[in-house]
């Protein structure tokens, strides 16, 4: 945070620029090229996303939103491999295999996901974004299946896939000494302090 705030200000250095025709001169600060800063990394979002829009597709495209809960993002900043590693799987699984059932879309579907972890108030708060076309192929590969124009796949039905799958494999990472906890989350270590911890969260729909 301490490199964003000092961004292209004198604490980080600089260098002056003269003209020699004219002799003005004027002081250029360098910036921290910090990956979550968003001026160092302005000209790299704009490149990504011209890049994006040559791949669209001439349909309508749906934006999705998963997130984690603040008892699972402790333990996410501290296993950010395992844990954002997962947050992807999760959040794909749930969208193809919500959108493959004949009773909803019933269409293999792409998706372009984009993960955050940080939110807009700068604080720990790990997300995935899904950029998802209006459709995709049927199963057998031969046509386009069309969404609604302004429905995708129900979020109820989508919620209980990602709740149930994230808490499973989160579970099973855990059994297999796959997460490490550090400081006052040690106790988290003890698998029955774990499930205690998120409680919280498997009670929530």
């Amino acid at each position: 945070m301490s490199a964003i705030e000092t961004c292209r200000t004198a604490v980080m250095g600089g260098h002056v620029k003269v003209c020699t025709y004219c002799g003005h001169w004027r002081v250029a600060y360098n910036s921290c090229r910090n990956r979550h800063c968003p001026r160092c990394q302005g000209a790299a979002a704009r490149t990504w996303l011209a890049e994006r829009e040559a791949d669209l597709l001439p349909v309508g495209y749906f934006h999705v939103v998963f997130t984690l809960p603040a008892e699972v993002a402790q333990v996410a900043l501290q296993n950010k491999a395992a844990l954002y590693g997962l947050l992807f799987q999760a959040a794909s699984e749930t969208m193809t295999t919500i959108a493959a059932d004949p009773k909803h879309l019933g269409a293999r579907i792409g998706i372009t996901a984009v993960l955050h972890t940080w939110g807009s108030a700068m604080i720990h708060h790990p997300h995935i974004h899904l950029i998802v076309p209006g459709g995709g192929l049927s199963a057998d590969g031969s046509r386009w299946v069309s969404s609604r124009p302004a429905y995708l796949l129900p979020v109820r039905v989508l919620g209980r896939l990602f709740h149930r799958l994230f808490l499973t494999r989160l579970a099973a990472l855990h059994d297999a000494g796959r997460i490490a906890f550090f400081g006052s989350l040690a106790h988290l270590t003890d698998r029955r302090a774990f499930m205690r911890h998120l409680s919280p969260v498997r009670k929530k729909r």
